[in-house]
């Protein structure tokens, strides 16, 4: 014989099972596995110029040059590999995320580390900026990254594999995060129009971007965790240009130098400076938010062998879709200031 429970029974049950539900405490999300990495780099946090190599000798650098940090979008493979980053490397043992808190400069794994930080920081600026939100991803899945490749002191992002590749050589490019971003601004455009930079010009474009990507990733980081920058910040790759520049400060390049259009060499680093200056007066001008999703945005209308007055153009009108007639102004004249031609 079947038995029916009454009314007020069942819903005194189901009371008491809300109620317990309410109660139960909530399961907190994995705490993410930790790290040591570098604040940006050991110059930039130090602001001591006469730091050196000293062959990837630890006591090189203070103990003060770290920071611990999370490992964020991490699989569970107990490797460095995630969400936005997968890391490889040619030189030594794979690093351990649960090793990661002990490694310093002198080890392989260290760069391992440092590469998949500073590539998730990147990508999660650029998130934080809309893009793959409210604005298109750029760049937005698994970047393959290789340490040391080819034992040489270059970095390089291949359009072949779509990986960066993070060379050694004084300096390990990989110890110095404005280098790891950089790299991860080719990788960007890239993604945003497949086969950038086949003329000199959109090539300069490419590496005043990717310049200056590195400083907003590292000026953001440094505002987001609370660590100090003690060296211009203007001044790209403080660290790793150590190892082959004289004089200090120690910069691989500067983003605000007066060069203007008719001060083309023909050589895509050099003439990149007359591009990333009209970035930086943008920053300066607007603020890092709006003018980085402008910048960021203007991209995707770009052809793989843009000139500057037609990236310029572009970069204005996209000012002016996202923020009016006055920002477009305002963009447009930083563009007249290095004299770039039909702006």
């Amino acid at each position: 014989m079947s038995r029916r429970t009454s009314r007020g029974l069942l819903a005194a049950a189901t009371l008491t099972v809300a109620f317990a539900t309410l109660a139960a405490p909530a399961l907190a999300a994995p705490a993410a596995p930790q790290a040591r990495v570098f604040m940006v780099n050991p110059v930039q946090s130090s602001g001591d110029e006469s730091l050196t190599d000293a062959k990837d000798a630890a006591s090189a650098v203070p103990d003060s040059a770290y920071a611990t940090v999370a490992l964020r979008n991490l699989d569970d493979s107990g490797g460095l590999s995630g969400r936005w980053a997968y890391v490889r490397s040619s030189t030594g043992a794979a690093a351990k995320v649960s090793d990661a808190t002990s490694y310093n400069r002198s080890d392989d794994q260290f760069e391992q580390v440092m590469a998949y930080f500073w590539v998730n920081e990147a990508q999660e600026y650029l998130q934080g900026l809309g893009f793959g939100h409210d604005l298109p991803g750029a760049n937005n899945r698994a970047q393959a990254v290789r340490i040391d490749q080819w034992g040489a002191d270059n970095s390089f992002f291949t359009d072949k594999k779509a990986e960066i590749r993070y060379g050694k050589g004084g300096v390990d490019d990989a110890e110095d995060a404005e280098v790891i971003v950089h790299e991860y601004g080719h990788a960007v455009q890239n993604a945003q129009v497949p086969g950038f930079g086949t003329s000199e010009e959109a090539g300069s474009i490419g590496e005043a971007f990717s310049d200056y990507l590195a400083v907003e990733v590292g000026d953001h980081a440094d505002a987001r965790y609370g660590w100090p920058r003690r060296t211009d910040l203007a001044c790209v790759a403080d660290w790793d240009s150590v190892s082959y520049t004289e004089t200090s400060p120690h910069c691989l390049r500067r983003i605000d130098t007066d060069k203007t259009y008719q001060d083309k060499v023909g050589e895509v680093h050099a003439d990149g400076e007359i591009w990333s200056r009209a970035l930086y007066d943008i920053r300066r001008a607007l603020g890092a938010r709006a003018a980085d999703r402008i910048i960021v945005d203007a991209q995707f209308g770009f052809a793989p062998d843009t000139s500057f007055t037609d990236a310029a153009k572009a970069t204005v009108a996209t000012a002016r879709e996202l923020y009016g007639a006055d920002a477009a102004d305002t963009v447009r004249a930083a563009f007249v200031a290095r004299e770039i031609p039909g702006v």
